[in-house]
């Protein structure tokens, strides 16, 4: 089994999801007392939240690419980036290590073509929805057409995100209000939905929404897990 390298702490919260879908998921495949080796890098959100809000984008790049070396250095075998808003920053990790790097938008694109989708409606960050980063790689690498909620449904997005579900706080209000947005991206087309920033899955399930849901921090845990398991048999 190879080591899991982990870059997390953006948030916590939605990076111990990361730990227990790694390990869940090691103990399902392999049975037993099984579980993930695995490495987790946490770094301090309340610094990044500042440089993002700063535009401080070169800066933060260089705590991720600092966060890859000391995960090489610990003696991890691959990356997992534990947030997708900081894919902005992939290059900077790529530059920094020779590891592998398991983009979570590649991981999500892959599940929605396999299952024959290709208009995706996107809640994430405003970062992500709003930058070509993340919605570029979708449309440009994979092909999807990505619909996105409009300015101030964006702005409702992003706030709960960190104002709540960061701080692990869940209130059905929020929840209401993503429903609505979601079901306006459906009326506009959308064959399914994204959960785009690793915290929505708190709040947002399935059973939530009238199209297929796409949960980007499920999808990339089961990836990490078959790439750490696929390299060699474990006895």
């Amino acid at each position: 089994m190879k080591t899991i390298g982990l870059i997390g702490g953006m948030s916590w919260e939605s990076s111990q999801l990361y730990y227990q879908l790694v390990n869940r998921a090691v103990r399902e495949k392999l049975g037993g007392l099984h579980s993930a080796k695995c490495i987790l890098f946490s770094v301090d959100f309340a610094e990044i939240e500042v440089m993002q809000k700063e535009g401080r984008w070169d800066e933060a790049g260089e705590r991720m690419a600092e966060a890859a070396r000391s995960l090489e250095a610990a003696g991890a075998d691959f990356i997992v980036l534990c947030t997708n808003t900081m894919h902005k920053l992939a290059s900077f990790i790529q530059g920094a290590t020779p590891l592998p790097f398991l983009h979570i938008g590649d991981a999500t694109a892959a599940a929605i073509l396999r299952d024959g989708h290709q208009r995706v409606g996107l809640l994430a960050t405003r970062f992500t929805m709003e930058q070509d980063f993340y919605t570029g790689r979708l449309r440009d690498k994979h092909g999807l057409e990505v619909l996105l909620p409009n300015g101030q449904e964006r702005q409702t997005v992003h706030a709960i995100i960190y104002d709540e579900l960061c701080l692990g706080v869940i209130k059905e209000d929020s929840k209401q209000k993503y429903e609505a947005i979601i079901r306006r991206l459906v009326d506009e087309g959308a064959q399914a939905i994204i959960l785009g920033c690793t915290e929505i899955g708190l709040l947002i399930s399935q059973e939530d929404c009238p199209v297929p849901v796409y949960d980007s921090t499920t999808i990339h845990a089961e990836l990490a897990v078959e790439a750490a398991l696929t390299v060699e048999n474990v006895r």
